[in-house]
C-alpha cells in the first residue's frame, strides 16, 4: 500500500482505482469503488496536494494522472528528506537530553538541590510515583523504552491510568515501535485507547522519564540502570528541557493503530533506518538490538532485509548503499 509514502487509505483506493481505469471520470471511480462522489472528490484533492494528478478543468473528463514512475519518485524522495529531517531533530533533542542526564547522573554524589529530590530506594519511588498519579490534575507524559512491557508491569498500570482517564486527566506515552509485535503489549495498548489514553511509538527512546502537569518530571539518576532509583526534577529550567523533548518525540512517533511497518516486513521504514544509524555509530548487534528493544535474532533479519533491499552483499557495501540512498 502507498500508505507508507503518506496517502491516507482512501487515496490509496482511488489512486489504485484511476491507475487500472485510464480516463476515468470521477462517477466511473465512485462507481468501481462504491463509494458518493464527494467522498472521492476528497481523496482526489489529496491526490492533487500531493501532485500525483492533475485536475481536470471540465466536468466531462476526469483528473489525469501524473506520470506514476515520475510522481511516485518525487513522493519517495519529499519523504525520504522529510525522514531525514526529523533524524535530525531526534540527534538534537537526543544530544540535549544526554547532556541533562550527565547532570543529573552527578546528583548521586551530591546532595540534591531545591528543585531535585533524589530517592534510591525503589519502593520510595514507587510511593511517591503514586502520589504525583494522585496529584495529577491535566496530563501525564511518558517515555517508556525496553520494547514490549512485562504482563506484570501493563497489569500494575491499569488501575493507575483508569484513576486518571476517570478523573479526565490527558495521559500520553510513547513506546518503542518493538512493542507493536507483542500481543500482550498491543491488548494493553487497545485497552488504554479506549479509555480515552493516547500511545504513540518510535524506534529507539533516549531514556525512561515520566512528567505530571509538566510541574515535576521523573528521570531515572542512571539511565542505564533503573534500580539505582530515580531524580524527581521540579526545576523550571530543567523541566522546560525534558518538556520539549518529550513534545519533540512526541511529534515525530507513530500514533498506535496508524499504518506503520512491521519490524518483520521487506520495507525499508523508520526501524530500519534507525539501526542504520545504531550501526554506523559502530554499536555491535547486541547493543543496537538493545536500543532497538529486540532480540539478536529480529535486529539480524533487519540487516539481511536491508542488505537485500539495497543489493548489498557485505555490511561495507551496506553502509556505502545507505548513504547512496540518503540513509544515512
Amino acid at each position: 500500500m502507498l500508505t507508507s509514502l503518506g496517502l491516507s487509505q482512501e487515496a490509496d483506493s482511488v489512486y489504485r482505482t484511476m491507475v487500472t481505469r485510464p480516463g476515468a471520470t470521477v462517477g466511473d471511480v465512485a462507481a468501481a469503488l462504491g463509494w458518493t462522489e464527494g467522498r472521492v472528490r476528497r481523496a482526489l484533492d489529496e491526490l492533487a496536494d500531493l501532485e500525483l494528478l492533475r485536475p481536470s478543468l471540465t466536468e466531462d473528463i476526469g483528473p489525469r494522472l501524473v506520470d506514476p514512475k515520475v510522481a511516485l519518485e518525487m513522493l519517495l524522495a519529499r519523504r525520504q528528506e522529510n525522514l531525514a529531517r526529523q533524524q535530525h531533530e531526534i540527534e538534537a533533542g537526543r544530544a540535549a537530553v544526554a547532556q541533562l542526564v550527565a547532570t543529573y547522573t552527578d546528583l548521586r554524589e551530591q546532595p540534591a538541590g531545591p528543585g531535585l529530590e533524589r530517592l534510591t530506594r525503589l519502593e520510595d519511588v514507587r510511593h511517591l510515583l503514586d502520589d504525583l498519579g494522585d496529584q495529577a490534575r491535566v496530563e501525564t507524559l511518558a517515555l517508556a523504552p525496553g520494547g514490549p512491557q512485562t504482563p506484570e508491569n501493563r497489569r500494575a498500570s491499569r488501575p493507575v491510568a483508569e484513576r486518571l482517564l476517570g478523573r479526565g486527566v490527558r495521559v500520553k506515552t510513547v513506546y518503542q515501535t518493538s512493542l507493536r509485535n507483542d500481543q500482550g503489549s498491543v491488548a494493553h495498548a487497545n485497552w488504554l485507547a479506549e479509555r480515552g489514553a493516547e500511545t504513540r511509538t518510535i524506534p529507539t527512546l533516549p531514556m525512561r522519564m515520566q512528567i505530571v502537569d509538566r510541574e515535576v518530571a521523573v528521570v531515572p539518576i542512571d539511565p542505564n540502570d533503573s534500580s539505582a532509583g530515580a531524580v524527581f526534577i521540579r526545576e523550571p529550567g530543567a523541566l522546560t528541557g525534558l518538556c520539549a523533548l518529550f513534545d519533540q518525540i512526541w511529534e515525530q512517533a507513530e500514533p498506535f493503530g496508524a499504518p506503520t511497518e512491521d519490524i518483520g516486513a521487506p520495507v525499508i521504514g523508520p526501524v530500519h533506518v534507525e539501526l542504520l544509524r545504531l550501526l554506523s555509530m559502530g554499536l555491535t548487534d547486541e547493543a543496537a538490538a538493545r536500543r532497538l528493544g529486540v532480540s539478536l535474532r529480529t535486529e539480524r533479519r533487519i540487516i539481511s532485509e536491508l542488505m537485500e533491499q539495497l543489493g548489498a552483499q557485505s555490511r561495507f557495501q551496506l553502509g556505502q548503499r545507505a548513504k547512496e540512498q540518503g540513509l544515512l
